[in-house]
């Protein structure tokens, strides 16, 4: 039999609070191989994925970390399956149906990235509605990027910037980091500290290309039904092992 996974409620002694990441993004990767390997449908660890993520939101918020940003769905994941899309489509609108009231007793704040304009209406309305209910919670900023695109989003960021200087509000030369951030998708969530990604890949698959760019990176062999809180210490672990001198001596 295999054992049962350790859990830690509380921060675990070796791991330093005042050096946690206050921002961790993860790409959740692994759920379809995680599926096959046990002789089930694709769609099963997508479901067992969902649990993971769950697992991971509570204990970001257990263990005092302010923001988890998640990639759920990808501009490029469109071209899966029409019947594995449609399952994600659905999947997503019931599980924010289903955990929205236990979202507001952990004080979760909830917000999605991306082009939500592409999903299907019904998901948009439950999208609004979740963000809506959430937006004065003071808990864990939880950060979802649905028909998310790193480059669609720089892209946008740059258009929306031309039109203030064709239209006189700015001039070039004002133009810094700190404005391009404020005319992306989390302007008001602020870069990743940690980037965890599981089942071994080592891309950033067009997430968050402008944010990351300071982010230290863990990459896992787990796949990501099987990323529980131990192997979350474990990330953190590395993390507070690493000299983030951004450049610096």
């Amino acid at each position: 039999m295999t054992a049962m996974p350790t859990i830690l409620q509380e921060l675990p002694s070796d791991l330093d609070q005042d050096r946690l990441p206050r921002h961790v993004a993860v790409i959740m990767d692994g759920n379809g191989r995680w599926a096959k390997r046990r002789g089930l449908p694709r769609i099963m660890g997508h479901r067992r994925g969902v649990d993971a993520l769950k697992g991971l939101l509570r204990c970001c918020n257990d263990w005092g970390i302010k923001s988890l940003t998640a990639y759920a769905f990808s501009t490029e994941n469109w071209g899966r399956p029409h019947e594995e899309v449609d399952f994600l489509m659905t999947l997503f609108e019931r599980v924010l149906l289903r955990e929205l009231q236990e979202m507001m007793q952990e004080n979760v704040r909830i917000q999605f990235v991306g082009n939500l304009e592409a999903l299907p209406p019904s998901l948009q309305a439950q999208i609004e509605r979740s963000m809506t209910e959430t937006q004065n919670n003071h808990g864990i900023q939880f950060t979802v990027a649905t028909n998310y695109g790193g480059r669609q989003e720089i892209l946008q960021a740059c258009r929306e910037i031309a039109s203030l200087v064709q239209q006189g509000k700015i001039q070039p030369d004002e133009i810094d980091e700190a404005m391009f951030s404020q005319h992306l998708y989390t302007a008001n969530v602020g870069d990743p500290d940690l980037l965890i990604r599981t089942s071994g890949e080592m891309r950033l698959s067009n997430f968050l290309l402008w944010q990351l760019a300071y982010a230290e990176l863990y990459i896992t062999e787990a796949l990501w039904p099987d990323f529980d809180r131990t192997e979350f210490h474990r990330a953190l672990s590395s993390y507070q092992k690493r000299d983030r001198r951004f450049g610096k001596v």
